[in-house]
């Protein structure tokens, strides 16, 4: 997997494809960092954009001396300590609006989570027979019985059972290969 570097030496060469690659992969993720930092969700996703427009506007070289991520993260935690740096702290905040923030802080975190999995899933999914790949999803992601999937796959619904049962195996050691549990399997 291209940890963002190639996407942003694509940008670099002009291809704004590149750039949008890395805010698709990293958005979310930077989001939730500098949210951790600054403790305020609103805040944090004005920083998100912020950091890109900088890296847009300044095109700041990456030497490649730690991973792209790390890279990008340094700049958002840096745009973040310039912003509390220029933010009076003298503000006060209710409980109320803690407990608001917290709970904002903790549905995008959940979010994200949620859509990491589901990316893992699918690559894992991606990666087994196409017999077990099509059972798996009509069955678990278009919810169809197993006698609706055996009608599509022309099988038995017998034989359906057993290329689910299989599949899922599959599936699981597919997801643990690449050191991910997922809890619905």
């Amino acid at each position: 997997m291209d940890n963002g570097a190639g996407s942003y030496r694509r940008f670099l060469d002009g291809d704004d494809d590149g750039f949008v690659e890395i805010i698709r992969d990293y958005k979310d993720g930077l989001q939730i960092y500098l949210c951790s930092i600054t403790g305020n969700v609103l805040v944090a996703e004005e920083l998100t954009e912020e950091t890109f427009v900088k890296i847009i506007t300044k095109k700041p070289r990456f030497s490649g001396k730690s991973s792209f991520k790390t890279w990008l993260y340094t700049i958002g935690r840096n745009v973040a300590i310039d912003f509390l740096r220029k933010k009076s702290r003298s503000e006060e905040v209710s409980l109320d609006e803690i407990a608001e923030l917290h709970s904002e802080e903790k549905l995008l975190e959940d979010a994200y989570i949620k859509d990491e999995e589901k990316r893992e899933l699918h690559k894992a999914l991606k990666k087994l027979p196409p017999t077990y790949r099509q059972a798996l999803w009509l069955t678990y992601f278009e919810e169809l019985s197993n006698k609706e999937t055996a009608g599509i796959m022309k099988k038995s619904v017998h034989n359906v059972e057993t290329i689910l049962y299989r599949a899922r195996i599959a599936l699981k050691e597919e997801l643990l290969k690449e050191g991910f549990v997922y809890e619905g399997l």
